[in-house]
């Protein structure tokens, strides 16, 4: 995944030149594939650079895409493999490797959909894009995220409807907002940042206890988590800037107050250089 995100998506770079997409028109397409009891669907998306919307869609429709692109610079993918289940779906650059479209991409958009009835394996790499992901209804099996110089903001705005085994974020020079990670029913959570600003926020619905693997580099992660889970955070080395608020040290571990009488607890294995990390407890 991360290789393609490398050479095949596209980055943000210099605006576009006279030859941009204001003077183009865009091509619209859509897809769709009707649901005929498939019990689980494997998903991959690539979206090169616009505006991406991923969330439910009608239980009638185990996929559904509508795309509004410009067609001289970008090309939309739809590969169903009916043998195993699985779907790839997306907007990639005619031109592999090609940098520095920045603002010709911005009036692209996607608009992608998966039935809230099989369960979803789903993988997204996206490139110069600003996204909403709103995971709410589905039946996630599980989750990985990875973005390029992007805006994204992933949300589980209800609860999931099955268990979800893992969800990976990595984020490079990328502004990243997971909301509701209480809703995904994910025991383990796993983050690699680069230079980019991360929001990490544990609300909603806990059904039990949770892991979250979190490598930092350069850029800054803020962990939202709600007073009644208690938390333990461990770290390879002492950080001197790190001094939250509600915990007690113990050696390389930070414990926090309600660890011993909290009836769901987050475990944080955490791994830093130069990044800084910033706890936020919520009612």
């Amino acid at each position: 995944m991360r290789a393609l995100l490398l050479s095949g998506l596209v980055l943000l770079g210099a605006a576009a030149g006279p030859g941009g997409l204001g003077a183009q028109s865009l091509k619209s397409y859509s897809t769709t594939r009707q649901f005929h009891g498939e019990v689980r669907l494997t998903a991959t998306i690539e979206f090169a650079g616009g505006t991406l919307h991923v969330g439910a869609g009608p239980s009638a429709s185990l996929y559904a895409m509508q795309l509004a692109y410009d067609g001289e610079r970008f090309q939309p993918v739809s590969q169903w493999d009916a043998g195993k289940h699985a779907v790839t779906l997306g907007l990639t650059s005619r031109k592999q490797g090609e940098m520095g479209v920045g603002g010709s991409t911005q009036n692209q958009v996607a608009k992608i959909q998966f039935s809230p009835q099989a369960d979803l394996d789903l993988s997204m790499a996206i490139g110069a894009a600003k996204s909403v992901v709103d995971l709410g209804g589905l039946r996630l099996s599980s989750l990985v995220v990875e973005t390029g110089a992007s805006q994204t903001e992933v949300r589980f705005s209800k609860r999931n409807a099955m268990r979800c085994t893992t969800a990976a974020f990595r984020a490079g020079v990328a502004e990243l907002s997971v909301l509701g990670l209480g809703n995904s029913q994910c025991d383990r959570v796993t983050f690699e940042g680069g230079m980019g600003s991360v929001l990490l926020d544990y609300a909603g619905a806990w059904s039990g206890d949770a892991e979250l693997e979190a490598t930092v580099a350069v850029g800054g992660l803020t962990l939202r988590i709600p007073r009644s889970i208690g938390v333990t955070i461990t770290t390879e080395q002492f950080l001197a800037t790190f001094q939250p608020a509600g915990f007690t040290r113990q050696g390389n571990r930070y414990v926090s107050t309600n660890n011993a009488t909290a009836a769901r607890h987050l475990v944080v294995t955490l791994s830093t250089s130069l990044g800084g990390v910033t706890i936020e407890w919520v009612e």
